[in-house]
């Protein structure tokens, strides 16, 4: 069924059509913010130094096929998922066993930890973590058998694209639709399109509606709430503050979320770049609830106490490139507001962790140590989604780890790939790559990667992507489909368990990049973005 659905998806398009189609969705996409800044490759920092200009972000021009049952099994997962990530978390012992390998080799997960590591000596005082996580999944298809959802990943920190995901979901059902469903200009007829008739394919004929941008806000209100009244005295005014990097690009999916933040829940927001944040922040931690206290540069005689920290930065090694940096990042981390992510909800997002996950019984079975709750059932179906995962290092020496012979065999290699502790794209072995990789580089430092099995994506996918610069091309395409969903708990002294406050999902975000490209983030430029529209069979 699904080699038949991408056979002849999307429909072909007259060059009538296709002008349209392009045409509308360059004039759409800036009419309603689906943009970002344009990169100096695309426009020369000469012809744009006061940063005035826009370009539309890198979108597919029709939405990709997905099956139903996927989509329902990967948002039905979500609450489980953010449950399971908390606790997590919340179990610092347990993630040490975990970290104590990677510090050893990995330099940006030392300083992490030894920033923790700090801040416990002084004294955590704020004990409320807020998670606005992005589960990311890719269709794996075996022969003889339907399409099953697999993980790529779990997103911790910086989970991106919300507000332009909406937008893309909006886009592609107005020209799904417009003027009406039975005869849309921009479409040719298609089953798919639900106006052609086909009584193998069910299909409601556009995307389904995204909710990405109220759900990832709804999260953010509810960690403002849970923090309460200021704790300075005299009382403040409240904010949440988003830190972003120096040249953000991105800035208008950012601005989705504060926008509507301050529309729906009435929550002010500040932008802060990491460079300034021991400029325009300050904490006294004489003070009990040492409150995070922010100066808007333009505003110096209005304060603001910090209720949230929401991190759109510093989930990169690049991104600490001085001493100062990692001064910023213990300083928010020691005050009393509440960290999106704290550090060890970030380091509890590392490879090395989604790795250990997939052990099952005979071995350590620690879906069932976290989700205690939850049934057997429950927890097989999260398991499913679950990509064979090795560890590159072994408990005895005298025996080679499972991971190292498949990795340093071209035959088993060719169908996995290396994964650093590393996020935003653009860092994985791939394939016949590993083996002379690995030995690129001493043996000592293998232990800071992770071995995954490759996933198998349908062979037939194709689409066409607008590019930044205005490019249009087709080829053969890789998906990946992302679900939202915040959590918001509370740890206490002694308590493994964390006290859920808040745990929701909502919305998706959906990748795609030509088939011959390994890597997939958008951001980093492998990727378009896109929405999806679902399929039963009859």
């Amino acid at each position: 069924m699904a080699n038949k659905i991408y056979a002849n998806y999307p429909p072909p398009l007259s060059s009538e059509q296709e002008t349209l189609l392009i045409q509308t969705v360059k004039d759409w996409t800036i009419e309603h913010g689906l943009a970002v800044r344009p990169s100096t490759a695309i426009v020369p920092e000469e012809t744009n130094r006061e940063k005035v200009l826009a370009t539309t972000a890198p979108v597919t021009l029709f939405p990709s096929p997905f099956p139903k049952s996927c989509f329902d099994q990967a948002r039905s997962l979500q609450q489980t998922y953010n449950e399971l990530y908390a606790a997590i978390a919340n179990d610092e012992d347990w993630l040490e066993t975990i970290m104590k390998e990677l510090i050893q080799v990995d330099d940006f997960i030392a300083k992490l930890w030894e920033t923790h590591l700090r801040v416990k000596q002084d004294g955590y005082i704020q004990n409320i973590t807020l998670g606005m996580f992005r589960s990311d999944y890719m269709l794996h298809t075996a022969k003889d058998s339907p399409p099953s959802l697999k993980q790529v990943e779990f997103n911790t920190i910086s989970s991106s694209f919300g507000g332009l995901s909406c937008l893309v979901a909006e886009m592609h059902t107005h020209l799904a639709t417009y003027p009406s469903p039975q005869h849309p200009v921009a479409y040719p007829p298609h089953p798919l399109f639900n106006n052609h008739e086909d009584p193998s394919v069910q299909s409601i004929g556009h995307p389904p509606p995204n909710t990405a941008v109220s759900t990832l806000t709804a999260g953010l209100a509810a960690a403002h709430q849970a923090y309460g009244p200021s704790k300075s005295s005299p009382q403040l005014p409240t904010c949440i503050l988003f830190l972003v990097q120096d040249g953000e690009r991105n800035i208008f999916d950012q601005l989705a979320l504060s926008r509507h933040l301050h529309k729906h829940h009435g929550i002010p927001s500040f932008r802060l770049p990491t460079s300034k944040v021991m400029s325009y922040t300050h904490s006294d931690f004489e003070h009990p609830s040492r409150p995070l206290l922010y100066t808007p540069p333009s505003s110096p005689s209005t304060k603001y106490e910090v209720t949230v920290v929401y991190f759109r930065a510093l989930y990169a090694p690049t991104e600490y490139d001085n001493a100062q940096s990692w001064e910023a990042r213990y300083l928010l981390e020691r005050s009393g507001a509440i960290k999106c992510p704290s550090v060890l909800l970030h380091l509890a997002g590392s490879k090395k962790v989604q790795q250990v996950l997939t052990s099952r019984p005979p071995g350590p079975n620690h879906l069932k140590t976290f989700l205690p709750n939850h049934s057997d059932a429950a927890l097989e179906s999260l398991r499913s989604t679950f990509a064979p995962q090795y560890s590159l290092s072994s408990t005895d020496p005298a025996v080679k780890a499972e991971g190292i012979k498949l990795a340093l065999d071209p035959t088993t290699a060719a169908n996995h790939v290396l994964k650093p502790q590393r996020e935003g794209g653009g860092n994985n072995i791939y394939r016949t790559n590993i083996p002379p990789f690995l030995k690129s580089i001493p043996e000592s430092e293998w232990k800071q990667y992770i071995l995954m099995e490759l996933i198998h994506p349908p062979e037939e996918a194709h689409n066409t992507a607008l590019r930044r610069d205005g490019a249009v091309y087709t080829s053969d395409v890789i998906s990946e489909l992302g679900i939202f969903g915040t959590c918001l708990w509370k740890n206490s002294p002694g308590v493994k368990q964390p006290e859920v406050m808040h745990n929701t999902e909502g919305g998706y975000l959906m990748r795609t990049k030509a088939k011959d490209s390994d890597e997939g983030g958008v951001a980093a430029g492998f990727s378009s973005l896109d929405s999806l529209i679902l399929y039963e069979e009859a």
